[in-house]
């Protein structure tokens, strides 16, 4: 395998955080050129010291002066910059083959588009990219002759569990009937409904499984996250949403699986750490240590599925009533969905608020065809003011 020069857009977060371990695990395959953050200062020069990039980009200018002097004082040789112009710089940079697209939220849709018109390698974690820009994203990609490689373990788990020649972006794949994308069913998949209401961010947050920042954690607990990851599977595989069907799997053992024409149902099995992923996307077609165990399928015991119920998450209905809508419907349900998960980590509303804050923004906002990326930016700006409205008007303090 060649070495490889990576830009790590989120550095600080769990997926960042994750993928600097491989970095430090295979030395003699990577070298990290740019490492970027939102405001974690400490995080973000405690990297520079181990991994020494050539770039560091804060988004906060701020934050970005109090790096700089961290650095200059330990005589790195690592340039600071700031602001999310900044973003798309080191995601173009030409010394760098691969990027890791990891920014949590609309934020990572330009510097991933950036990578994407470059042709680089994009390790994507960032499913609102593929979200809000659809196709426009994957026309860049095939342009460019980009590799777009999936990060979010059920689509990592797709693409393993896909015949050997297919690449995400292309066509359906030959023999593929439809995908099972599985979901733990978060924290809340068996509290009685009468209970929502009374849901605090802390508890939201305390996902069963796995190990994430907040909003995936309370994406996850609405599975809106999986409503997203539908709309990304659509784009990834060539499908359409009747094509996908979300499997309540609370084990997170299977990751997702692909139904074939013939009988057979092929999965992806591991333990619940996204190091594997990562490393798989990383490698590809190689494979890697990851550092991650191997499964123990006698302590597992058993595996369990369900159907997801939409009225129990109502968000995983509105992502699939956006992808029929299309148009700017998904990046008007994503911006939506920022602004109302906020809103509840704030708390300023509610859990149960989160679902019909999304819905009638769309019902407000519409949908508009899409031909430029400034039409989404635009859709975006759009619908956030018009969710922060309405979280004016619904605010209801969480009960604690």
């Amino acid at each position: 395998m060649p070495f490889s020069a990576l830009t790590v857009l989120g550095s600080t977060g769990s997926i960042g955080v994750s993928t600097l371990d491989i970095v430090a695990r295979h030395p003699d395959r990577y070298s990290v050129v740019a490492l970027t953050a939102n405001q974690d200062v400490d995080g973000l020069f405690k990297q520079c010291q181990q991994f020494h990039p050539a770039y560091a980009v804060m988004v906060d200018a701020d934050a970005a002066q109090q790096l700089d002097e961290k650095i200059r004082q330990t005589g790195l040789e690592t340039t600071v910059l700031s602001g999310a112009e900044a973003l798309v710089t080191v995601a173009g940079l030409e010394q760098v083959d691969m990027v890791m697209a990891a920014i949590v939220g609309a934020a990572g849709l330009l510097p991933a588009f950036e990578a994407a018109r470059c042709g680089k390698r994009i390790l994507l974690a960032n499913k609102e990219a593929l979200v809000m820009s659809g196709h426009l994203f994957m026309d860049q990609v095939r342009a460019s002759n980009a590799e777009l490689l999936p990060v979010d373990s059920e689509h990592n788990a797709l693409f393993q569990c896909m015949p050997e020649d297919f690449l995400p972006g292309r066509e359906k794949a030959s023999g593929v009937e439809k995908i099972l994308l599985t979901a733990s069913g978060g924290p809340f998949r068996m509290l009685p409904l009468e209970q929502f209401e009374l849901v605090t961010p802390e508890q939201a947050c305390a996902h069963p499984n796995w190990d994430m920042g907040r909003k995936i954690s309370v994406d996850s607990a609405t599975m809106m996250n999986k409503g997203l990851e539908v709309i990304e599977a659509c784009w990834l595989f060539g499908l359409e949403v009747s094509d996908v069907q979300v499997v309540l799997h609370p084990q997170s053992i299977i990751h997702s699986m692909v139904q074939y024409t013939d009988g057979s149902v092929l999965g992806e099995l591991g333990l619940p750490d996204m190091r594997t992923p990562i490393a798989h996307a990383m490698a590809w077609p190689e494979r890697i240590t990851s550092g991650v165990g191997h499964l123990d399928l006698f302590s597992v015991a058993r595996l369990d599925f369900q159907p997801a119920d939409f009225e129990r998450f109502p968000c995983l209905s509105l992502a699939y009533q956006a992808w029929q809508t299309g148009g700017t419907a998904a990046t008007v349900m994503n911006a939506a969905n920022e602004v109302a998960v906020q809103a509840f980590l704030d708390k300023n509303i509610r859990f149960t608020d989160i679902a019909p804050v999304i819905e009638k923004t769309l019902e407000q906002c519409g949908s508009d065809d899409v031909h430029a990326i400034d039409t989404l930016l635009q859709a975006d700006a759009t619908a956030r003011l018009s969710a922060s409205e309405l979280v004016q008007q619904t605010e209801r303090p969480v009960l604690l």
